[in-house]
């Protein structure tokens, strides 16, 4: 008979119906015994179900079916986990007046225990015939083995697939909720931020002594510093939330002007250093003139921080045989290979030296702006200087 089974024993049943090889292996059972009914069958303390089923003599069982426990020779081999073999039921003296065999009319029956790899007892491996059958051979016991070893491995494999999708799943949810609060933080981030630049602003206005004009100063260029943060965080959480890099493509006329704009800007934060500029933009550039200032940001800063102070920073942007090129070159100690690697890859910063700070998002930002644009940021790094440079088709 069948009925309802719980979700547990459910799963079961679906496992081993999803082992590829699992109608082959009974039907050569069938074939290499000439028995007519072989199955696959779950067995606990209290039920006996049929996983997989051949049944060539109407015995009336199907994937699913239940059989009464005590009625069942399973029962034994699963307290016992060892295998039953019957030749011939009358002629056997321990099975010849068993209830099973009288009840379900059987008289070959072999029956090889399943145990999981964890040394749990899962249920058998069997076959039945009402004609006796040459069973109890090295042969056809050492085959049984084999089998019943093959569907435990298949199910140890198919356990742990369900868990890793499983974990890979509450990861992917972690993962989301992560970047939704990052997100949300960035866009929460940006009106206090804003009003502590207007403040900034505003007292540099006013007629302060040298002292607030220093704070005043301070504050415009960390308000400033955090604006580029949030920018790059909220650029990474679209990025990884699946909208990606937005681009707002048009021919620009002053791409110039915007690199000079974003130059003097990190200027007010370093007046101690040096740019040297060699600009050759001769057309119009179609592109997303407030993207490429903000690549362009975050490469001339990386440069600032990680290069000699007392060496100038050389930037160079040309638009020449339908390319626009823009080089960003520091003198200091060359990246290592290891860091090269992943240089790209976001909260990656490789070795941070005392005074700098950043969440290692810039670059990538960086790198996601430039596949926008379907070009490219190359690195070259040798022990006398680095240089990054940003090409598309213009």
């Amino acid at each position: 008979m069948t009925g309802n089974l719980d979700p547990n024993l459910q799963a079961d049943l679906e496992a081993i119906n999803q082992i590829p090889v699992i109608n082959s292996i009974l039907e050569v059972i069938c074939l290499t015994t000439g028995m007519g009914f072989a199955a696959v069958a779950r067995v606990t303390e209290k039920k006996w179900i049929a996983c997989a089923v051949l049944d060539n003599i109407q015995f009336g069982l199907v994937p699913g079916g239940e059989l009464t426990l005590e009625t069942t020779i399973c029962h034994e081999i699963r307290q016992t986990q060892e295998a039953v073999i019957i030749d011939h039921v009358e002629k056997d003296e321990r099975f010849r007046t068993h209830h099973t065999p009288l009840m379900y009319g059987f008289q070959s029956y072999i029956s090889m225990p399943i145990i999981r790899k964890d040394g749990t007892f899962f249920g058998t491996l069997c076959a039945i015939d009402p004609n006796p059958a040459r069973l109890n051979t090295p042969e056809v016991t050492n085959m049984f083995k084999l089998y019943a070893d093959l569907i435990s491995f298949h199910l140890q494999a198919t356990e742990k697939l369900a868990l890793t999708e499983e974990k890979l799943l509450e990861e992917r949810k972690t993962a989301e909720l992560r970047e939704q609060f990052i997100a949300i933080l960035g866009h929460d981030l940006r009106n206090p931020v804003t009003a502590v630049s207007n403040v900034g602003q505003l007292m540099m206005r006013m007629p302060l002594d040298d002292r607030l004009k220093r704070l005043a100063t301070i504050l415009q260029d960390s308000s400033m510093r955090m604006k580029g943060l949030i920018d790059n965080l909220l650029d990474f959480a679209r990025g990884r939330l699946g909208d990606g890099i937005t681009l707002a493509l048009s021919h620009n006329e002053h791409l110039e002007k915007t690199l000079k704009h974003v130059i003097s800007e990190l200027l007010l934060a370093a007046p101690e250093r040096e740019i040297i500029t060699d600009f050759n933009i001769t057309e119009t550039v179609f592109c997303d003139g407030t993207r490429v200032a903000q690549l362009f940001s975050n490469l001339l800063s990386n440069a600032l921080v990680h290069g000699q102070k007392d060496a100038p920073v050389k930037v160079a942007a040309s638009n020449t045989n339908g390319k626009f090129i823009l080089s960003i070159t520091n003198s200091g100690d060359q990246i290592p290979f290891a860091a090269m690697e992943r240089l790209f890859q976001p909260f990656s910063r490789g070795e941070v030296k005392q005074g700098q700070q950043g969440l290692g998002l810039g670059l990538y930002i960086s790198s996601e702006i430039a596949k926008a644009h379907r070009g490219i940021i190359a690195v070259t790094s040798t022990p006398e200087e680095t240089c990054f440079t940003f090409q598309f088709p213009a």
